[in-house]
């Protein structure tokens, strides 16, 4: 098991930290004595998962706050309340998502919902945290993609999937997004002299409630394909899952555009993984980010 490095000092916010990936990835942080901020859409939820913490950590500094990432308002505020604190940002999680919406369903904002939520909202949020992140010492942002960004392609006449929707197709636009973001944001760092360290990664077959929630929105249900797949493909446990997030976020070893996943693809211990062919094209990583500062209308604020 992949041991977090000492927190202690530090501030981490973890996005979707109610369950899954996102709550193991609290966990350990608050752990190794990060202090957390759970930004999760249902503050109930929250709470529970801030429980289960204290429960395993009871020295832990833990904290729960309100964060639709379909809802760019909400974006706002949760960034702003952030930075009405003044205190540093040393660790950004990008890991709450949605997958396989059954119909096409937009966000508050008029975005094709797994484009919005999945990488829209990440995207303000983490230009809009800027200011925090660059203010601490070691910044490092952490964002989690999927093995099916290996396939998806960026189709920028129809990001919001209006004329032809597939859930899964849209899903793996989005987290093919999600790489691409974190690969332009490394390449701003570097280009700027920002010490902030952009990696990426991907957790396998992780059993979660991302398998099912997606599906069942708007009274869908899980194909007959996926239903099998969840019972036969080699699947692992949040706990395991997590790692190669964890490894981003924290490992000394992490590098600026690093990606990393389970050994065996699906499943085993957190290495670091070669960006499939879509994740690595440069220019097509800067045209949407481009886009997505349109789309947002947030930038990096002059004299980052």
């Amino acid at each position: 098991m992949y041991q977090v490095p000492d927190q202690h000092g530090k501030l981490a916010v973890v996005t979707g930290a109610n369950s899954g990936t996102g709550k193991e990835t609290a966990k350990r942080l608050a752990g190794a004595g990060a202090d957390v901020i759970l930004a999760v859409r249902t503050p109930t939820k929250g709470e529970q998962a801030k429980a289960e913490i204290l429960a395993a950590h009871p020295e832990a500094r833990v904290e729960v706050r309100r964060l639709d990432l379909a809802d760019l308002a909400s974006v706002r505020a949760f960034a702003d309340s952030l930075i009405d604190t003044g205190r540093p940002l040393d660790v950004l999680v990008n890991n709450a998502g949605v997958m396989n919406v059954p119909q096409r369903t937009e966000t508050a904002d008029g975005f094709e919902l797994q484009f919005g939520s999945n990488f829209l909202g990440p995207f303000a949020l983490t230009v809009g945290l800027l200011p925090l992140l660059l203010s601490a010492h070691a910044p490092r942002v952490a964002t989690m993609s999927s093995g099916t960004a290996n396939r998806a392609r960026i189709d920028f006449d129809d990001l919001q999937s209006t004329r032809n929707y597939s859930p899964t197709r849209a899903y793996g636009q989005s987290k093919l997004a999600d790489m691409l973001m974190m690969v332009r944001l490394a390449e701003l760092a570097d280009q700027r002299g920002w010490s902030l360290l952009s990696a990426g990664a991907h957790p396998g077959y992780t059993r979660t409630n991302l398998m099912t929630s997606g599906p069942t929105l708007g009274g869908g249900r899980p194909g007959l394909i996926e239903s099998i797949a969840y019972k036969v493909v080699p699947s692992q446990a949040p706990e395991q899952g997590a790692e190669p997030l964890l490894y981003a976020a924290t490992s000394p070893q992490a590098t600026a555009g690093g990606y990393y996943g389970p050994r065996w693809a699906m499943v085993g211990p957190t290495k670091p993984v070669t960006l499939p062919r879509p994740g690595r094209d440069k220019a097509v990583a800067a045209r949407l980010w481009t886009e997505a500062e349109q789309l947002t209308g947030i930038a990096v604020a002059p004299g980052l």
